[in-house]
């Protein structure tokens, strides 16, 4: 009896070393579904794009004043469309610092069908200050400068917060966005042939390897075939479903698991710093406009000459937070982490957005 109860805290702590193995493992590997990885053939998106007006703004719009405004494409744009309602003003009397020209682009699904909805990017074209608060004027969507009207796009422009002008600032927030503003109102053209590949959506010689495993294991041998790291091609054929597209539904539905990406992703405008994969950062030092970061040095923080320090194999978000502590602006976070990569100090991929 004693030895059998001697015997149960060594095996206890062996299951309990397992099962932390076994965490540790998951938690740096997680899952994620074919249909999140891939894209079929033929699943291109249909771009869209327009020429609109944005009105109601408070004096934030293109500035056009009297006879020396009334060749700009803004009047000529108002006067047209007044015209088409049966007005007609003369160029000299409008004012529009309250509307802005403006061009609209959207992306939408190839199987989005009518009356289907979606958002679509509104952008400044001539010197508005500031879109917040503005309404987009019902605006004709083409796939191509000379092909008829596929959509149509309106309604009430939203802004982020940290674009809002401000006067007296250099800021201006001339892109905004209509949440499920634009409406499909022509169905995009039938694929001729049901899809026989899959698109890796970021090509990976691994992950693919993995797909094709999961594809055949749910499947069966021949299902699926590695073409190169960025396609899968399928054979429908062996799957022994009834149809093409109930095979792919169900291929979407299969998971495979995907390793944590080393990434880092940067926002030019707000300095917004994302990392993934657990990404550390070499000793260096980077000197840029009155900011020295130096990684590997004594001591940790920032001070008021500028001088960022944090210590060996630190992480992005150590960088990251000593750099908007010394007053960064976004310019100079982006232009450091690009310093650093440029050095070798930084073992990941480096997106700016």
């Amino acid at each position: 009896m004693s030895g059998r109860s001697g015997s149960r805290p060594g095996v206890t702590a062996t299951v309990l070393a397992l099962a932390l193995v076994t965490w540790s493992a998951a938690s740096a590997r997680a899952d994620a579904r074919v249909g999140e990885l891939t894209v079929r053939d033929g699943d291109v998106p249909r771009r869209l794009l327009g020429y609109g007006l944005v009105v109601g703004l408070d004096g934030s719009g293109d500035r056009s004043f009297g006879t020396s405004g009334a060749t700009t494409p803004t009047v000529r744009s108002v006067i047209n469309l007044l015209r088409r309602f049966g007005i007609e003003v003369p160029p000299d009397r409008l004012r529009l610092r309250d509307v802005a020209a403006v061009a609209v682009t959207a992306e939408v699904s190839p199987y989005l069908h009518t009356g289907g909805r979606f958002d679509v990017q509104v952008s400044a074209l001539g010197d508005a200050q500031s879109l917040a608060g503005g309404v987009l004027w019902m605006t004709p969507l083409v796939t191509g400068p000379d092909d008829p009207p596929v959509g149509s796009a309106q309604g009430a422009l939203s802004v982020a917060a940290s674009d809002a002008y401000r006067p007296g600032t250099l800021g201006r927030a001339n892109t905004g966005r209509v949440p499920d503003g634009g409406v499909v109102e022509v169905d995009a053209p039938a694929a001729a042939t049901p899809a026989t590949r899959l698109h890796l959506r970021r090509p990976d010689p691994v992950m693919a390897v993995r797909i094709v495993n999961a594809i055949e294991q749910a499947f069966g041998p021949g299902t699926a075939k590695l073409v190169d790291p960025g396609a899968v091609s399928l054979d429908v054929g062996k799957s022994k479903l009834d149809s093409p597209e109930r095979f792919l539904a169900a291929i979407d539905t299969l998971r495979v698991p995907v390793d944590p990406s080393s990434r880092i992703v940067i926002g030019s405008r707000d300095g917004t710093v994302v990392a993934g994969g657990g990404v550390r950062v070499s000793a260096a030092m980077v000197s840029h406009r009155g900011i020295t970061l130096q990684i590997g040095g004594r001591g940790a923080g920032a001070d008021s000459s500028g001088l960022v320090s944090v210590p060996s194999d630190a992480s992005v978000q150590d960088v990251a937070v000593g750099l908007h502590a010394a007053g960064a602006t976004a310019q100079d976070i982006v232009a450091i982490f690009e310093a650093l990569q440029a050095a070798g100090a930084l073992g990941a991929e480096l997106v700016v957005r």
